[in-house]
């Protein structure tokens, strides 16, 4: 009989929650056509932590200063990811900001090599490069274009970058309910601010809207960002970014199957190498 480790199990919980992130993308873009990014993000995350508060009433011999503190840093670096991305999407193609973003996948075992001091080991250097060649080929077209736009949403990276690492250093030894509530609510706080210093367009809450924000609340938000700060007390930061690579894979499988957008042979190589990837990470060790 097959014995999954508790660390392969908490590998595959992070890539249940990267298939939510992945198969969200549709339901938000139809969102955001009639709800901006900042309003919308802002009551999501804000509709995740209300939903998060029962549990953390349960869990409230935990709320301690440092504890929330560890939420809200680990908070701001989630929201300079969202709030860099979107606005660096203003000034460069969405393909772009998919193989950019993804880039985490690469700055997160630097990190990682520069705090302990300890190359990972080369089947985890081939897994990290395969899911990055994976992500090139699934989002670049035949020419890379740098612009103004890039350096934000390289920002965004590095942001991701720093909220991964820093959730595997304070997740084993903080309450995983108060880690994701704290930082739910600075993301819904800072979103919050951004709609309210930024011009915004005429907000709408339309039935794509209210959808939107119900789906990605509780599975894509409360849930996902609970189960990331619960499970990477037993996996590795590295690990954890190399899963999350799989997240435009997913994306773009749910816009083949709910957008009836076309998967080309490109593509479908290239998601072939991002799951090769993970799959040369998760059999690498845990280092």
């Amino acid at each position: 009989m097959l014995k999954i480790t508790r660390a392969q199990g908490a590998d595959f919980s992070l890539l249940l929650i990267t298939f939510i992130w992945g198969f969200t993308f549709v339901v938000v873009k139809w969102a955001i056509a009639d709800l901006p990014p900042f309003p919308f993000l802002a009551i999501r995350f804000f509709l995740a932590f209300i939903s998060l508060l029962p549990f953390l009433w349960l869990q409230r011999a935990y709320i301690s200063k440092k504890n929330v503190l560890k939420g809200m840093a680990v908070g701001v670096f989630l929201a300079s990811g969202y709030i860099w991305q979107t606005i660096g999407l203003q000034y460069t193609s969405v393909s772009n900001t998919g193989f950019i973003t993804g880039l985490s996948v690469v700055i997160v075992p630097a990190l990682v090599t520069l705090t302990t001091k300890k190359i990972p080991r080369p089947s985890l250097m081939l897994g990290i490069l395969s899911a990055l060649a994976g992500l090139a080929l699934l989002s670049l077209g035949d020419h890379f274009q740098f612009n103004k736009g890039d350096i934000m949403v390289l920002i965004c990276a590095v942001s991701f970058a720093l909220h991964i690492y820093l959730v595997g250093r304070f997740a084993p030894d903080t309450n995983a309910t108060v880690l994701a509530s704290f930082q739910i609510l600075t993301v819904s706080i800072l979103s919050g601010i951004f709609s309210v210093i930024l011009p915004q367009p005429p907000l709408h809450f339309t039935a794509n809207v209210w959808i939107g924000l119900l789906v990605t609340a509780i599975p894509a938000t409360s849930l996902a960002f609970f189960v990331q700060s619960k499970m990477q007390q037993f996996t590795t930061s590295t690990h954890t970014a190399i899963i999350f690579s799989m997240e435009p894979v997913f994306a773009g499988l749910s816009a083949y199957f709910l957008a009836d957008e076309v998967l080309t042979l490109k593509g479908l190589f290239g998601a072939g190498l991002v799951l090769a990837g993970m799959l040369i990470a998760e059999f690498s060790g845990s280092d």
